[in-house]
């Protein structure tokens, strides 16, 4: 396949010739003249290069501009730009290449050629591109919520053409892959606006059911953050739901939004800890009973 374009063949045959002739001069002019044609390219395609790499700034600084200005979702912006920067990257190594005299025509079918072996080898990654196109269509979840997926759990920061990017409750960064992503299980916990917080509560054995449930009641009452009907889709329940080897269970179940979720939680068990003793009403602890013969 002949990749050089005819202008330095030419003046290659001529110092061949020059050299058969016994003509020193005209090799050495020759040889300088390639030179000096082989320098023009290199320092056109450093010129592009350079240049390029601020105009693909420049651009990618228009789109992001746009995408805010449009108020385009935070979700796709990050696709977009990601998607954006490598196609003006890969015309930027084109333009370069047909700056160095190589036949891009030519350059175009041996990448062609080798995209098949390249595309078997990268076949993770097409399969990412893939998963990245359907979690952009379908939206499991966009840029801000929290997930739990291919078990890693945390805020998704940014959603590229080949990984999501997951920041932990730590402040890591994990790098999802989109296939394992579009084709796993996903948990969104920031998907609808209320969670229900489901709590088990124990007391020890002989404690009066009703004075139980009336402490949890007065505590949900006094809490703002918890939703009744029909704000909610249920009322606040606090019932006896287990007899265990050592307690006896009260299931708490209640509806808040989900920005509320953790803070209830936590409140939740404090304000019941320092309830319960203040009302007398006992914590379990485990106990065994031995029968002597």
């Amino acid at each position: 396949m002949n990749l050089i374009q005819a202008e330095p063949l030419q003046t290659g045959k001529a110092a061949l010739e020059a050299v058969s002739n016994g003509n020193l001069d005209q090799l050495i002019t020759q040889v300088i003249n390639l030179g000096v044609e082989a320098g023009k390219s290199v320092l056109l395609a450093a010129v592009i290069f350079i240049v390029g790499r601020y105009v693909i700034k420049f651009i990618n600084g228009i789109v992001a501009r746009t995408l805010e200005r449009r108020k385009v979702d935070l979700t796709i912006q990050t696709f977009l730009r990601s998607f954006v920067n490598i196609l003006l990257m890969v015309l930027l190594i084109i333009t370069v290449v047909s700056a160095l005299g190589i036949n891009t025509t030519s350059f175009a079918a041996l990448l062609a050629s080798a995209g098949v072996a390249i595309g078997m080898a990268l076949s993770g990654n097409l399969q990412n591109l893939a998963g990245g196109i359907i979690l952009l269509l379908l939206r499991p979840y966009k840029v801000g919520d929290f997930v739990e997926a291919q078990g890693v759990s945390g805020t998704v920061k940014a959603i590229q053409i080949f990984h999501t990017i997951i920041t932990t409750v730590d402040n890591k960064e994990i790098f999802v892959p989109n296939g394992a992503l579009s084709s796993g299980v996903i948990r969104n916990y920031s998907h609808n606006d209320l969670r229900r917080v489901d709590q088990t509560v124990g007391v020890e054995y002989g404690t009066e059911v009703e004075a139980v449930r009336q402490a949890v009641l007065d505590i949900v009452k006094a809490d703002k953050r918890i939703l009744t009907v029909p704000e909610a889709p249920a009322a606040p329940f606090v019932e006896l739901g287990e007899l265990a080897d050592s307690s006896v269970n009260f299931t708490v179940r209640l509806w808040v939004r989900t920005a509320d979720y953790w803070g209830v939680w936590f409140d939740l068990n404090r304000h019941i800890y320092e309830e319960f003793n203040r009302r007398g009403i006992g914590f379990p602890f485990p106990q065994v009973q031995v029968h002597q013969s």
